[in-house]
């Protein structure tokens, strides 16, 4: 007869996959012009997730950036329309321009 606790790996594997479910989120996408240097896009890269992470209060771990470069002549068919002008409803911040 065995005495003491277990955990079952059922349980332990839910747990872990629970949690880091918790830790995937959120992942932000920038859409940007070519030519900011490496040095800007990791500083930019950065500041997101210090703010991103202090806001909602998630760690730095939870928090993934992507930066997409759009050439100035793709960006009104690329962002512009399917991101800004079909997504209006869903921006906080809306730009200060239009095409």
């Amino acid at each position: 007869m065995s005495i003491g606790w277990s955990r079952s790996a059922t349980t332990s594997t839910s747990l872990i996959e629970a949690r880091n479910e918790e830790r995937a989120i959120p992942h932000v996408i920038v859409k940007l012009w070519p030519g900011k240097s490496e040095q800007q896009k990791r500083r930019l890269a950065e500041a997101i997730t210090r703010d991103v992470a202090t806001v909602l209060n998630y760690g730095d771990e939870s928090v993934s950036v992507a930066l997409e470069e759009v050439t100035p002549a793709e960006w009104a068919e690329k962002v512009y329309r399917p991101d800004i002008v079909e997504k209006a409803a869903t921006l906080y911040k809306k730009p200060g321009y239009t095409m």
